[in-house]
């Protein structure tokens, strides 16, 4: 897991093809402005989802990962925070869906993170998190870049 503030963003870019075009989506005039929805990048390799959701407990929420892809989750406004463990201390609490590239697990956070807004996490998928931890509205970005 990386946390970092967009103004941050270049220094991140070369470590995998993709995260450049993510984080220039992010650096777009009026970004913050979309509708929430699916934005293209660069096809199935690169697509940005914006989320407005109301926030939860760790205890409404389960730790999550993914296989083909990892995340950029830029919060725009909100109270964010976002549990993390490392995945090799899970056990999968249901089985890996490929479609929907998702995977979850019953075993609480070892960590809570708060993601203020103007920052970024970065999500491998060595990662499992738990987002929308807070209080109240949460407006954010998650970037998908693919790993193959």
């Amino acid at each position: 897991m990386i946390l970092d503030t967009l103004e941050n963003a270049a220094k991140y870019a070369g470590l995998r093809t993709g995260l450049s075009e993510g984080f220039g989506f992010l650096a777009q005039p009026n970004v913050t402005e979309l509708d929430s929805g699916k934005y293209e990048i660069n096809g199935d390799l690169v697509f940005a989802i914006v989320e407005r959701n109301q926030g939860r407990t760790v205890s409404e929420g389960q730790l999550e990962a993914h296989r083909n892809y990892l995340d950029i989750q830029y919060i725009v406004s909100g109270d964010e925070s976002m549990g993390w463990s490392p995945l090799s201390d899970l056990s999968p609490a249901e089985g890996y869906d490929e479609a929907r590239d998702l995977e979850f697990f019953d075993e609480a956070p070892q960590s809570i993170v708060k993601v203020p807004p103007g920052s970024f996490t970065i999500f491998l998928p060595t990662d499992a998190h738990l987002p929308g931890v807070g209080e109240g509205p949460i407006h954010k970005i998650v970037i998908k870049v693919a790993l193959d």
